[in-house]
Parts: C-alpha cells; structure tokens; sequence
C-alpha cells in the first residue's frame, strides 16, 4: 500500500511523464505537488534514490530509447518529442547513459537482441577461490520467471552506466559472487529480462522484474559479505534501467576471448 509519500512522487513523476517535450525544473515540480524546493527534493531522493533532475533526465533518455526501438524517426524529431533542444545534447546524454550514441544502438538492436537469445549459459562458472573484498548475491524470483537475470555494483541508486563489477546468470541459478571488488561504496541492482522474440523487451525495461539491497554497500579492504535481493515487479517510482544490457554481456564475454 503506498504512503503519502509515495503518491506525492508518483504524481510528480507522472507530470514528468506527459511533459517531457516542456521546460520542467524541481521547482515547478514542487509547486505542482504543492510543497517547498528544499522538501520536495528531499521527499523525491528518499523515495527514488536519485535526484528530480537525474531522474527527469532518465524518463527523457528512456523515451527516446522507446521512439528509436519503435519507429524509424530521425534523431532530430526523436531529441525534440523528449525534451532536448540539440543533437549534441541528446547524443552525449544517451550515450553516456546508455552505452552507445543513438543510431548506432538503432543499428545493434537487432544483433544484440539475437546474440542473447543464443546465449550459451554452459560459459558460467563459479570462481575457483573468492577472494576479499567480496559480495556474494543471493535471489529469490518469481517462480514462473525464465530468462536471464543481470546483476551489479553501480556508484549510484540507478542504473545510467555500466556496473563497477556485473554479471548475467540464468533463471536456474540462485546466487553470484564477485570476488576483489573495487574499494568505494555501491548499490546493488538486478534486473531479469525474459526471453522473447520483441527486440523491445531487451532494451526497454519498464516492465521487466528488477530488485535491489536498499542501503548502499561500502566495500573496504577485507570486506566479504552477503546480500539478498528479491526480484519483483517494477513500481511507479523505480528509476528507469538505462543501461545497455544485452551490450554489456556481449563485451563482457569479449573481453574473456581476448584474455585466453
């Protein structure tokens, strides 16, 4: 059941959502919802994890992912239905977030969506030895849940970029472990991407289970702890999953050839 709080955010968040081509600040937000700038912020990062404008900048790069996946619009009418006034702009801000500049994720939908579907889960294997600092991850999903399940370490409460250490592991398995993770402090964050034949469902996340550790982990030197994360289904006020994840296994696995 949703608290009062809760409901202030997910009322602001909708505004966002039906004017994202419109000039909105944190404070025309906070007018809207009828509290103080200096309250509202702090409501909207109790709730969400992240700021108004960081996640206002996610819902504009989250909908211009939907029109470059659903259409076959230009980036210029693209960046204008989302808010951004320039191509530069839009550009740098997707690539940053997302992994890639905007035609060239256009271009690897396809790809990389068929590279996941072929996946060979037969490549994971457990380290030999784990060795500090260390988190071990341990998920309880969905039963009828199959596919894939993405997990990282990312710097902030959402994920706009690649994770300091991340994996992918198949439904049947319960647990990872990543082992000498970098000193600093994180959130861990999951999502579980079904198989499907819609290109969409891959990069699109709106509506893909996800889960998180709700405090942040500080990993010291000789740090080795374990977590528990459930996956469930996404609420109004979850931050959008930005990152490319099809991409990041693909380059993860890469990087593994290379290393042999």
């Amino acid at each position: 059941m949703q608290n009062e709080k809760e409901k202030i955010i997910i009322q602001a968040i909708e505004y966002m959502k039906h004017h994202l081509d419109e000039d909105i600040t944190s404070e025309s937000l906070a007018q809207y919802v009828g509290y103080s700038p200096f309250h509202f912020s702090r409501m909207f990062k109790d709730v969400t994890g992240v700021s108004p404008r960081l996640y206002l900048s996610a819902l504009r790069i989250e909908a211009g992912k939907q029109i470059l996946i659903d259409s076959s619009d230009s980036i210029l009418k693209t960046l204008l239905n989302v808010g951004f006034r320039s191509v530069g702009t839009f550009s740098s801000k997707f690539k940053q977030f997302v992994g890639l500049p905007p035609k060239q994720f256009q271009r690897n939908i396809h790809s990389l969506h068929s590279y996941l579907n072929e996946y060979d889960f037969s490549k994971e294997l457990e380290p030999l030895e784990v060795l500090a600092p260390s988190v071990t991850c341990h998920i309880i999903k969905p039963q009828q849940f199959k596919g894939m399940i993405f997990v990282g370490l990312f710097p902030r409460a959402i994920p706009d970029q690649a994770p300091i250490v991340g994996t992918a592991i198949h439904h049947k398995k319960t647990s990872c472990t990543f082992s000498k993770v970098p000193l600093g402090t994180y959130y861990l964050l999951t999502a579980a991407i079904p198989r499907s034949i819609n290109p969409r469902t891959y990069f699109v996340l709106d509506e893909a289970y996800r889960g998180r550790v709700e405090q942040p982990i500080l990993i010291e030197k000789n740090t080795m702890i374990d977590v528990e994360v459930t996956l469930r289904e996404p609420l109004p006020y979850d931050p959008p999953i930005l990152i490319n994840l099809p991409k990041l296994l693909f380059e993860r696995e890469n990087r593994k050839q290379e290393e042999k």
